[in-house]
C-alpha cells in the first residue's frame, strides 16, 4: 500500500535554480508535474510568490509544497503585523526552514518532502538568495543553487562552466535559460516550459515565460 501511495503522489520532478548576480538575483523553474512515470500537468508554476518581495521555487510533492507556502505566507503576515515591519529575507527563509524541518519529523503515513529556493528583496532593495533543503537545512547562497530537484545534475554541469562572480542579471537570465534547456532535454522529471524571474532594486519581474511544445510530424 505504501508503494502504491508513493507512485500516485504528484511530484514536481523539477528543475529549479537560483543565481546571485552583481545587481540582483535570478530565480528559474520548469513546469512539468509527474505522478510516477506519468506527466500529469504541463503548465504548473513552480515559482510561488509569498508576498510582493518574496518568491520561492519548489521541488517535491505538490500538495505539501502548496500547503507549506500558504502556512509561510500566513505566518509572515502575522509576524509583520505584530512587529510593524516586514520580515527580512533571512527571517522568512528561516521560518520556512523550521516548518520544513518540523514537517518531516512529525509521525505521518506520508512524510512531507519539499525543497525550496527562497529569493527576496530587503527594504533597501538588496536581493538575497537562500536554499532550504528537503530535510530543513538552510544556507545563504552566494553564487548559485539548484536544491535537490531531479534536474540538478544537468543544471550544475552548466553552472560550473558558465557562472561568473561578476555577471549581471541580464547575463544570469540567459545562463538560467541555458540550464533549463539542458535539464529539460535530459531529465525525465522536467520539461514543457520555463519561467524566469529577476529580483533587483527595480522590484520583482517575470522576464521569461516560455512554453516547450512537442511537435508531431
Amino acid at each position: 500500500m505504501d508503494e502504491e501511495i508513493k507512485k500516485s503522489m504528484l511530484k514536481t520532478g523539477t528543475s529549479i535554480l537560483g543565481l546571485v548576480c552583481t545587481d540582483g538575483v535570478v530565480l528559474a523553474a520548469d513546469r512539468q508535474v509527474s505522478a510516477g512515470n506519468i506527466v500529469i500537468q504541463k503548465d504548473f508554476m513552480k515559482i510561488i510568490p509569498i508576498n510582493d518581495k518574496l518568491l520561492t521555487a519548489i521541488t517535491g510533492s505538490v500538495s505539501d509544497a502548496q500547503f507549506l507556502m500558504r502556512v509561510v505566507a500566513a505566518e509572515l503576515k502575522l509576524k509583520e503585523l505584530k512587529n510593524k515591519r516586514k520580515p527580512t529575507v533571512k527571517e522568512s527563509a528561516s521560518l520556512l526552514s523550521m516548518l520544513t524541518f518540523r514537517s518531516i519529523r512529525q509521525p505521518a503515513m506520508i512524510p512531507s518532502i519539499v525543497g525550496t529556493i527562497v529569493a527576496g528583496l530587503e527594504e533597501d532593495g538588496t536581493a538575497k538568495l537562500y536554499s532550504v533543503e528537503p530535510a530543513g537545512g538552510i544556507v545563504e547562497v552566494s553564487d548559485y543553487d539548484a536544491n535537490f530537484g531531479s534536474g540538478m545534475p544537468y543544471i550544475l554541469g552548466v553552472l560550473e562552466r558558465g557562472y561568473k562572480k561578476d555577471m549581471n542579471v541580464k547575463q544570469g537570465v540567459q545562463l538560467a535559460l541555458d540550464c533549463l534547456k539542458a535539464s529539460t532535454q535530459r531529465d525525465m522529471g522536467s520539461g514543457y516550459g520555463v519561467d524566469i524571474f529577476t529580483l533587483t532594486k527595480d522590484g520583482v519581474k517575470k522576464v521569461i515565460s516560455q512554453e516547450i511544445q512537442s511537435v508531431f510530424k
